[in-house]
């Protein structure tokens, strides 16, 4: 019988001991794990994902024990948006900080990722052998205590801290039983089209193409036909296996190797498998927005950005935007353009983001989207994420922007300033300098007016044909203002609500 699987991602600065960590855990090893690149072995660090397994017993699994994959994220900072595509599989996070060197750069990081994408953090303090035995203890809980300080802040308040030796095997007994204890079994069902995140994609002689990944969604079967990526090819399964044994089915959750005939492997690395029609190539979302709180640089709209949906990373221009009241997006509301987020949409959603994106992309409705700043210099110790949201609307032709935009509603006050010339009577004054002479001012009719006194109006229609406008105030001139007019001084007026600019 199949077990359940559980996916557990490894992350953590560049060697500090994650691919040892997964090595001495794992008993089975797929083709893509530690660091069996040759590029990974001449320079001595994790460039891509790497998957390996084991099983353990779980209380709470139907068949009495859990699959668990383990998926050895890369570590240096060149590499983050291998973890972003990485992370959005998994389901606990283990974050590994060498003990003698604490919290680092791309430690706090995959901290924010963390954050953005699992709600199950463990943290393992490898490294202990470097300590000398008689100061271990008193040093793990120093280092224990100082990275607490920074948990506090993120919303992993409780979790544990395992110290370990990865390369000599200490502690590993307790990491697993620790892991055990946290495991909180989610919810896999089958219904729905079949979505699998493919990582990996390699021929195999006489067989066929395998593709490797994980099940994001419903199920599949031998003899089932799938699409593969955006490349519009059908082909049927010829097998399927789990970490090397072979399976007639896998639901969502489970890590796969699938058999397709007659597919070349160069034409997809990762990618998107699926059936129906839930996936299609998308060259523009709308997302809901919430900021990083640890980004301190500058977010603008008609800013370009990288944005990270799974495995699929590109370049888009952003335009930020808010409803006038809290609400979910529907494209028959009107929004405010802002040139940059509220301050306090930070760690909460507050509006929106259009992102027009350079290369379209295949795309799952409502899938998490991370934002960042890949460009950033990597030697220095700033956060590179900016904010990040889930997709409430997308756009799948190439024209979106002149056609589909057009029912998207994005204004920005406009405001103009005149002077009141004279006051008509005590609830209507006459203005100038706020229209020109060939104004049609029945265009603005009704729209509101402020003094710089406090009374608020509206614009009534012209007055005469030189441009001056007739101001109407329903709860009349205050006595001050009448008296200030009527020294021949000119109040300012200032139109706040004259014209609604589309941007779009």
């Amino acid at each position: 019988m199949k077990h359940p699987n559980f996916n557990i991602g490894i992350l953590g600065h560049v060697d500090s001991g994650k691919t040892s960590l997964a090595k001495i855990l794992s008993k089975v090893a797929s083709t893509a794990c530690f660091d069996k690149n040759p590029q990974s072995k001449e320079r001595g660090i994790t460039l891509d994902l790497g998957f390996s397994s084991f099983t353990m017993e779980h209380p709470k699994s139907p068949t009495g024990e859990l699959l668990i994959t383990l998926v050895d994220c890369p570590g240096h900072a060149s590499l983050l948006k291998t973890v972003i595509g990485g992370v959005h599989i998994i389901d606990m996070m283990v974050l590994v900080i060498d003990v003698n060197k604490g919290i680092q750069t791309q430690t706090a990081e995959c901290l924010v990722i963390g954050e953005l994408i699992c709600n199950n953090l463990l943290i393992v303090l490898n490294k202990i052998d470097l300590i000398e035995k008689d100061k271990r203890e008193n040093k793990i809980e120093r280092v224990k205590k100082k990275i607490n300080l920074t948990i506090n802040q993120t919303k992993f308040k409780s979790c544990q801290m395992v110290a370990v030796s990865a390369t000599q095997s200490e502690g590993i007994e307790h990491l697993l039983s620790t892991i055990s204890e946290n495991i909180s079994l989610p919810h896999r069902s089958s219904e729905g089209d079949f979505i699998f995140s493919v990582d990996h994609c390699f021929g195999v002689r006489g067989q066929g193409t395998v593709l490797t990944g994980t099940c994001l969604q419903g199920s599949i079967k031998l003899n089932d036909s799938v699409q593969i990526s955006d490349l519009k090819l059908e082909r049927k399964i010829k097998s399927i296996q789990v970490f090397k044994q072979a399976v007639s089915s896998i639901v969502m959750g489970d890590r796969a190797g699938i058999c397709v005939a007659q597919f070349d492997p160069k034409l997809l690395e990762r990618g998107l498998m699926f059936t129906g029609n839930m996936v299609q190539k998308t060259y523009g979302i709308i997302i809901d927005i919430t900021r990083v709180k640890y980004y301190k640089g500058t977010i603008t709209s008609k800013t370009k950005y990288h944005v990270s949906v799974g495995h699929e990373t590109t370049l888009a221009k952003i335009t930020f935007f808010k409803p006038m009241a809290a609400t979910s997006f529907s494209l028959n509301t009107e929004y405010l353009f802002q040139e940059t987020p509220d301050e306090d949409c930070i760690d909460q959603i507050q509006g929106f983001a259009l992102l027009e994106l350079e290369t379209p992309i295949l795309c799952v409705p409502n899938s998490v989207v991370i934002i960042s700043r890949l460009d950033m210099d990597i030697n220095t110790p700033a956060c590179r994420l900016a904010f990040h949201g889930t997709i409430q609307h997308s756009f799948h032709t190439p024209d979106y922007s002149s056609t589909s935009l057009e029912g998207l509603k994005i204004f920005k006050w406009k405001e103009r300033q005149g002077v009141v010339e004279r006051m008509s009577n005590e609830y209507e004054v006459i203005g100038k300098e706020l229209f020109k002479k060939e104004t049609n001012i029945e265009l603005f009719r009704n729209l509101r007016v402020s003094l710089s006194t406090g009374e608020v109006g509206c614009i009534e229609g012209s007055f005469g044909q030189s441009g001056k406008f007739k101001v109407y105030v329903s709860d009349g001139l205050k006595e001050s203002t009448r008296s200030l007019i009527g020294t021949g001084k000119k109040e300012k007026s200032t139109d706040c609500d004259s014209a609604l600019i589309p941007l779009l």
